[in-house]
């Protein structure tokens, strides 16, 4: 079955969204396309219960629509989510769920693309191939859980698993855990663990220092500034 649509959007997370309420803005006809049986499946089903965004709210709020004033300034995962929910919604965002891109390509005969895609859903993997003057790629760098090889780890006693299946403590009250890294995400879930009971250690690749705290500082006056760029630089520069 071929279906035309002018823009074919792969991924139905934060910045597919986006890019198909901005379309959609502009009366562009578009489609996306989610191999997952819903949108933003990273934050809805592999990410920790105490996660939130690492910036202001005033920095992360997708086009067109500003959180809501009585967010707290770094909105939780729940709150962050119901916001998704209501921005697909209200752009009238269509996404077909359950589709996995097995291969795009451009046909030269036309100058479209073909993107092949195979519906999870169907008892005989029924495909379907979309054809379309632009394809927009928005799958992420994140949706896979990447776990290095290390030596020794095949015959590791006790429990190990990646952050992407990490929820919280409840379960680790009194027990060692060592954390991998020292992230966003590593921080967080080392802090968590630690309110959780449990004995908590970290390990970093690299020495640590304070530059992480000034990183902080200058990435909140660049967006501040950024946001003043308007009013600092004549609108000629542009």
């Amino acid at each position: 079955m071929e279906i035309e649509v002018p823009v074919v959007i792969v991924g139905a997370g934060p910045s597919g969204l986006a890019t198909s309420a901005c379309l959609n803005k502009l009366s562009i006809p578009n489609i996306v396309l989610e191999r997952d049986d819903c949108h933003a499946s990273l934050w809805r089903k592999r990410t920790y219960d105490r996660l939130k965004l690492h910036l202001a709210k005033d920095f992360c709020n997708l086009p067109h629509m500003p959180f809501p004033s009585d967010f707290p300034t770094f909105v939780p995962r729940i709150d962050f989510l119901r916001y998704l929910d209501n921005y697909v919604t209200r752009f009238k965002i269509s996404i077909r769920y359950n589709r996995n891109v097995e291969s795009a390509y451009l046909d030269d005969s036309n100058g479209k693309w073909r993107v092949v895609v195979k519906d999870t859903t169907s008892k005989d993997d029924a495909v379907e191939v979309y054809v379309s003057d632009f394809l927009v790629v928005a799958s992420g760098e994140n949706s896979e859980g990447h776990v290095p090889r290390v030596e020794g780890l095949e015959r590791f006693e006790g429990q190990y698993l990646h952050c992407s299946k990490y929820l919280n403590g409840r379960d680790m009250y009194g027990k060692n855990v060592l954390v991998v890294g020292c992230g966003n995400s590593g921080m967080e879930i080392a802090y968590d663990l630690s309110n959780w009971g449990a004995n908590t250690s970290i390990v970093v690749r690299g020495p640590v220092s304070h530059s992480s705290i000034f990183r902080e500082f200058y990435n909140k006056t660049t967006f501040t500034l950024i946001k003043m760029i308007p009013f600092l630089i004549p609108p000629h520069i542009f």
